[in-house]
């Protein structure tokens, strides 16, 4: 049996600052440890931490050498080995076709053809001055900060270039070389998967030419490493990145949006389709929010039941959970594509800081775009809100501790951890109700997604106990109160529920 994962996904930068400088640092993420561990989590997913032109990262500069602003190598080791005590793993974000202007293979080539390096960038002329563009046809990166880089392709299908490509990969896996994998990473983010790069039609089969290769010859150093496929289409439940580049979790945007959406239907189409496409060993990631959507907070408008019976929904259903830093606060914020014109500042509203303390700017606040543009104008950071660890450590009621008293739930049945799940029909629009169930152990949860009352159909269950209830203890399974949550322990008669192993 596969054990269970919970990953906490963050975005450094904007973590904890150690160092005074404004901006979030491995030392700063070390320091947390005791918070994260404490949420119930297992695994924690960075953004990349390799040099970059960028604030976010992407499109490096040296896919080995961690951004300065983020500490040291030592630092890194030291955060890892860390993790690692505390029996958790640790997940790198890797996007690894394209590179910017500051990489040595685009510095040297660029402009001369007869650079050793001419042959990992794609370039569309003979003098090496128009390389091939990303994403949306973009030859270059507008920053936040004003300044303006310029990006490239690489040629990823080249096997010289793959063979670069894979070392990099060699080398957080086995970072001493030496085959001990001491300090070695746990597992991989792999961005913007695609199997036509860019929908282009020229860079195709890259499931199989490249990402396959790659997770097989990483898995022979170390058969443990995962690999989380983000695929590009946000509509896809991901199966061509299961069955032909043999990544083990892909993240389920389909069920992302239909949860935003709160609608019942969507929500239990999305959550089974992706079981069906989902390979036995293998996993789809539950997420209601990311570093490239809107906060689930924003899309709820910060409303305390659906803000609940959202985080019930990631943790319970079938799959593995991801929870987003601060949506355990309700941390609002949205972005996307030119909100701000051409600029990648258009997703800091869905990156700012960690708000630690009640007042925003206290000790080791992130505001590393403070008075930058448009998006710190507008930013959701507020005394005194309720939305921050201080306020919310010591609430009882808070949504932080919501998330924990899920988590533990999840924690403590494997039912929810490795078990199967089936959807009643109650007769009703507005209530979910399903049963998770592993071995002997039988869970029925009803979450309602109505601000009125509702009653439910779901016949006769012969419930041992009721080990959650919310907004308040609810004995009887069939009235919901608005946006309520209710899980019951059940005494195993499979016949009675009609369930199949």
């Amino acid at each position: 049996m596969k054990k269970d994962e919970i990953f906490y996904h963050v975005f450094q930068r904007s973590f904890y600052d150690a160092n005074g400088d404004g901006h979030g640092d491995l030392q700063g993420l070390r320091s947390k440890l005791d918070y994260i561990e404490e949420l119930g989590v297992t695994s924690i997913l960075l953004l990349p931490l390799y040099d970059s032109s960028f604030y976010h990262n992407y499109f490096a500069n040296d896919f080995r050498k961690i951004d300065p602003v983020y500490g040291t190598f030592d630092d890194y080791i030291e955060l890892i080995d860390d993790i690692h005590r505390r029996g958790m793993k640790l997940y790198l974000d890797m996007e690894v076709q394209y590179v910017a202007e500051d990489h040595l293979w685009f510095k040297d080539s660029y402009g001369n053809p007869a650079s050793i390096y001419s042959q990992h960038i794609i370039y569309n002329d003979d003098q090496n001055t128009k390389p091939e563009s990303i994403i949306f046809n973009l030859t270059s990166i507008h920053s936040y900060d004003g300044t303006e880089k310029k990006v490239a392709c690489l040629n990823i299908l080249n096997p010289p270039t793959q063979e670069l490509i894979y070392k990099e990969f060699e080398f957080w896996t086995d970072p001493y070389g030496d085959g001990s994998l001491r300090s070695g990473v746990d597992g991989f983010r792999l961005d913007h998967m695609m199997d036509d790069l860019d929908d282009k039609g020229t860079i195709t089969h890259v499931y199989s030419k490249l990402w396959k290769p790659l997770i097989d010859k990483v898995k022979s150093i170390n058969p443990a490493v995962k690999f989380i496929g983000e695929q590009a289409d946000w509509d896809s439940h991901g199966s061509k990145g299961f069955t032909e580049a043999n990544v083990d979790y892909m993240f389920a945007f389909p069920l992302k949006f239909a949860i935003s959406n709160q609608h019942k239907g969507d929500i239990e189409w999305a959550q089974l389709k992706g079981i069906e496409i989902t390979p036995e060993d293998k996993m789809q990631i539950i997420m209601i929010e990311n570093h490239d959507t809107n906060r689930y907070a924003t899309d709820v408008a910060s409303h305390p039941g659906r803000l609940r019976t959202g985080a019930a929904l990631n943790i319970l259903l079938k799959g593995i959970p991801a929870i987003y830093y601060g949506q355990e606060l309700g941390m609002k914020g949205a972005g996307g594509f030119q909100a701000y014109g051409v600029s990648d500042g258009n997703d800091i509203p869905r990156r700012e800081a960690l708000p630690w303390w009640a007042k925003v700017e206290g000790p080791g606040i992130c505001l590393w775009y403070k008075e930058t543009g448009p998006w710190w104008d507008d930013s959701n950071l507020s005394d005194y809100d309720g939305i921050s660890v201080e306020e919310q450590l010591l609430d009882p009621n808070s949504l932080l501790n919501f998330y924990k008293e899920i988590i533990k739930i999840r924690n403590q049945h494997e039912a929810f951890q490795n078990g199967e799940i089936v959807f009643l029909d109650n007769e009703n629009d507005y209530v979910i109700s399903y049963i998770r169930f592993f071995k002997e152990d039988y869970f029925l949860v009803n979450i309602s997604l109505s601000d009125e009352k509702q009653l439910i159909n779901i016949g006769q269950f012969n419930i041992k106990e009721s080990i959650f209830s919310y907004p308040y203890k609810e004995e009887n399974p069939s009235i919901l109160q608005p946006f309520s949550i209710q899980i019951y322990s059940l005494f195993n008669e499979k016949k009675e529920y009609d369930i199949e192993h």
